[in-house]
């Protein structure tokens, strides 16, 4: 994709929006996500290289949901599960906020090709990692949101943890 995609420009302006620094720069060598890598809390997007708009919200959801002590200095997404569901559950949150279409957020060539069945679980209320949104404070599941003055997912109290 394009920095000139429509996705793409609603994406960066929300990240603007919630404080999630987005530069442009070379990537030398691979990157996990193509085009995207995480640096100092915010994203590097290289515009040489193709990326799939969505991944840019996936990622943003790992800093998003960093702990803010250790957001600042963040390169490297730990292989932590939970965190993982967060930042796809925050992605989707995201998504929807900003009118994403779900398939592109989860796409066909991310998620171990896991993106339509990740797609499906999330448009039915059943996707992984609301729970984890709830523990930092961020969201709530339907049958706690009242109980802790929260909104019910995929609303956000907050964007950043």
């Amino acid at each position: 994709m394009a920095l000139d995609h429509p996705d793409t420009i609603r994406i960066l302006a929300f990240l603007g929006e919630i404080g999630i620094p987005v530069s442009q720069g070379t990537i030398a060598g691979d990157s996990f996500l193509p085009g995207i890598e995480v640096r100092d809390g915010g994203l590097l997007l290289d515009p040489e290289r193709p990326f799939y708009p969505g991944d840019l919200l996936h990622e943003a959801g790992h800093i998003a949901c960093t702990d803010p002590a250790d957001r600042p200095t963040l390169c490297e997404v730990r292989d932590d599960p939970g965190e993982e569901m967060a930042a796809i559950a925050w992605s989707y949150a995201a998504a929807r906020a900003i009118g994403i279409d779900t398939r592109a957020l989860f796409h066909a060539d991310g998620y171990l090709g896991g993106g339509e069945a990740l797609a499906i679980a999330f448009d039915s209320g059943k996707g992984p990692g609301p729970p984890m949104l709830q523990f930092y404070g961020m969201a709530a599941e339907p049958h706690q949101a009242e109980k802790l003055g929260l909104p019910v997912y995929p609303e956000m109290a907050k964007w950043l943890r």
